[in-house]
């Protein structure tokens, strides 16, 4: 039998749930996609200038988000060190110097990308060295399948003469 005419086209109860929930989620997410964007007000007139203080700001860790750009935070810290990067190129100063003005005022930290150095080896090994930790451990668990004596393939005696007794039927 059909479905009467006012249910025809309609969607599933859990159907509409997930509709209802994806159009929150899009709300929700509208305004933060929104809030990366840089303020007008922020901007330097000359394009090449504000080109120049954006690739500077694409270097640079906001401190307080941690894994974002200070170009794509709206924190309030990476918002006055995008004032300051701004400052210094438009005074003329060059890439370099905007870096290590900075870098020497927050230390390594404020850069994405650090420098190699002895304080950052370890900083930048660790993925290597947790990559062989990993693999090392992986082929020491294969060997040691690998080589290990399969002591539950052979039977003792007892559990031979229990086995036949078993075959022969006369074994409970």
């Amino acid at each position: 039998m059909p479905p009467p005419a006012a249910l025809r086209g309609a969607a599933p109860p859990l159907l509409r749930a997930g509709r209802c929930g994806l159009a929150a989620l899009a709300l929700l997410a509208a305004p933060m996609a929104l809030a990366a964007v840089t303020d007008p007000a922020e901007m330097l007139r000359d394009p090449a200038q504000e080109e120049r203080a954006r690739e500077i700001g694409r270097e640079l860790r906001c401190m307080v988000c941690q894994n974002q750009s200070i170009e794509d935070s709206d924190a309030d810290l990476a918002r006055d060190l995008r004032r300051i990067v701004r400052e210094q190129v438009a005074a003329g100063r060059s890439d370099a110097e905007v870096m290590d003005y900075l870098h020497a005022r927050y230390g390594d930290f404020v850069l994405l990308r650090p420098p190699v150095k002895p304080e950052t080896w370890l900083l930048w090994g660790m993925p290597v060295i947790a990559l062989g930790l990993g693999t090392g451990m992986i082929l020491a668990i294969r060997r040691r399948r690998a080589t290990a004596p399969d002591a539950a393939l052979e039977l003792s005696a007892a559990e031979r003469a229990r086995l036949r007794a078993i075959e022969d039927g006369k074994g409970r």
